[in-house]
């Protein structure tokens, strides 16, 4: 499921406020295989670059999730 909220970011160049919190909910979760962590490292650099932008107001809780997590799994 993070794979397809992923891919739909880059196919719409923007990240949406309600793909963000699935995206949370899953990660806090640990509902995720390892093929969703490397296009969650795909994603987050893409926002870090800009070439996808974020719907909601602040990055900091999803640059600190998405770091946290790729993190622990040494990506």
């Amino acid at each position: 499921m993070i794979r397809t909220l992923i891919e739909s970011a880059f196919q719409t160049g923007c990240l949406s406020v309600e793909s963000e919190g699935l995206i949370h909910q899953m990660l806090a979760t640990k509902s995720y295989q390892s093929d969703d962590l490397a296009a969650l490292a795909d994603l987050y650099n893409a926002v870090r670059e800009g070439r996808i932008q974020q719907e909601a107001s602040t990055n900091l809780v999803m640059d600190r999730i998405i770091h946290d997590t790729l993190r622990s799994q040494n990506l």
